[in-house]
């Protein structure tokens, strides 16, 4: 877990043109110290070799580089058939090269809805997850966390209620938080201020625990939506479109926060530093 807020990107940093292996230095060079690595792509074979997977872990600590990975989106836990064996498949695959990595945490989308009661789609994910877990006990060496994501469309599972209910009942499941996603999902833009971010930290806390809240793993873009949810993704300079990322920062400092914040701005780093800086000046006005 974090020992301190952390800031990193989804993905390459903007303008990077060497081999992944190399991010973690760059990153450090940048001032940054997380990194998700998106296997978003992956199918049932994984993207990359296992000594690439370690070479990269191997950086990732020598440079003080916080690793996570995002899952394949071709992940569907509320699907049935050959459709769930594959997700099924796809989610050990990256939990593997994960550990390979020595990432803490596999984030993953649960799935669409397609029609069914919401109740009934939850209950499939939970029981999918409960053969992840168990497929994946063969892996050797710590198993990462499976980070169930907040999602940004209203046709996906993925409210906080859902991924609260799946971290509840799911071992080795910790939430994370994509506040694009939950500021998007209803159309409605759910986060004006300080207070919504707080509501929602204090719901995690509540339900699971004082630690899954101090050590979150986030995202954060600014995001345009629909009624239909999430449309696209924003940098923190267009400024017409939320959330703002300055009060969740307060609350970071107000609270004693250690947050890994992933940047999925499309400039990536960039934005990353821009959040870093916030949650550093918030600290420094409150004296800390």
């Amino acid at each position: 877990m974090a020992d301190r807020p952390r800031f990193g990107p989804a993905g390459k940093p903007v303008g990077f043109k060497g081999k992944v292996v190399e991010v973690p230095r760059y990153l450090r060079s940048e001032g940054l110290d997380a990194f998700e690595f998106q296997a978003v792509r992956w199918d049932v074979k994984p993207g990359m070799k296992p000594d690439d997977a370690r070479a990269l872990g191997e950086e990732a600590r020598k440079h003080d580089v916080l690793l996570s990975m995002h899952a394949s989106y071709f992940v569907n836990l509320c699907a049935d058939g050959e459709k769930l064996e594959q997700s099924i498949k796809r989610l050990v695959i990256c939990l593997e090269y994960a550990s390979y990595m020595g990432a803490y945490v596999v984030v993953f989308h649960p799935g669409f809805y397609k029609g069914k009661p919401k109740r009934e789609a939850l209950e499939g994910c939970i029981k999918a997850l409960e053969r992840v877990l168990d497929e994946a006990s063969t892996i050797s060496g710590p198993l990462p966390y499976l980070g169930p994501e907040t999602t940004g469309k209203p046709t996906q599972l993925g409210d906080l209620e859902e991924i609260i209910a799946i971290c509840e009942r799911v071992e080795n499941c910790r939430p994370v938080v994509d506040w694009a996603h939950l500021h998007a999902r209803d159309g409605r833009g759910a986060i004006k201020g300080k207070d919504d971010y707080r509501e929602v930290l204090e719901r995690l806390e509540a339900s699971l625990s004082s630690d899954v809240v101090a050590n979150l793993h986030t995202h954060f873009t600014r995001v345009e939506f629909s009624a239909k949810g999430e449309v696209r993704h924003h940098t923190m300079a267009e400024t017409a479109y939320g959330p703002e990322f300055e009060p969740f920062a307060e609350l970071v400092a107000e609270m004693g926060l250690k947050p890994v914040v992933i940047s999925e701005s499309p400039i990536l780093d960039r934005d990353a530093l821009v959040m870093k800086k916030m949650v550093e000046e918030a600290v420094r006005k409150l004296g800390k």
